[in-house]
């Protein structure tokens, strides 16, 4: 496998979050390393968050393992039990169908960047914690649902 030139990879600033949700994630860069490499088990995310920034809603996967190692900067983790500070070296895991809602959100003064790992399960159920939004994955097609009841998200 050649070596994969960060430089020059694709940048993707966009997210699947329908409105007004995807305002969150203004100001996360992420370069899908994973899919540059061709793997199909496992993704792999080099993503920055700039001042202010969120990784995510936050969340947690029925389906999928997910695992995050901080390379620069600082972000505050946030989870049902509170927040904890990650820094430059340090990491944090969350296992499949653990209940435990979580995202990073970089509070601050400069650029944080991560490297974001997830299995890549061929189906997927996610909620989200803080609002009544839960999402469906199979293969790549994505369905938003009100959590509530199951209804169909605008």
């Amino acid at each position: 496998m050649p070596k994969i030139d960060i430089a020059s990879a694709p940048v993707r600033t966009s997210t699947i979050y329908p409105p007004p949700y995807d305002k969150v994630t203004v100001g996360r860069e992420k370069i899908a390393l994973g899919n540059l490499a061709g793997l199909t088990q496992f993704g792999v995310n080099l993503t920055r968050l700039k001042p202010g920034a969120w990784s995510s809603l936050r969340h947690w996967h029925e389906n999928e393992d997910e695992f995050v190692f901080v390379i620069d900067g600082e972000l505050t983790l946030i989870e049902d039990g509170g927040e904890t500070v990650l820094k430059a070296g340090e990491c944090a895991g969350f296992p499949a169908g653990a209940r435990n809602g979580h995202h990073l959100v970089n509070t601050s003064a400069r650029d944080a960047t991560y490297l974001e790992f997830g299995t890549r399960a061929p189906s997927e159920y996610s909620v989200y914690s803080d609002i009544d939004l839960a999402v469906t994955r199979d293969g790549k097609d994505f369905r938003f649902t009100r959590k509530s009841t199951g209804e169909p998200y605008p």
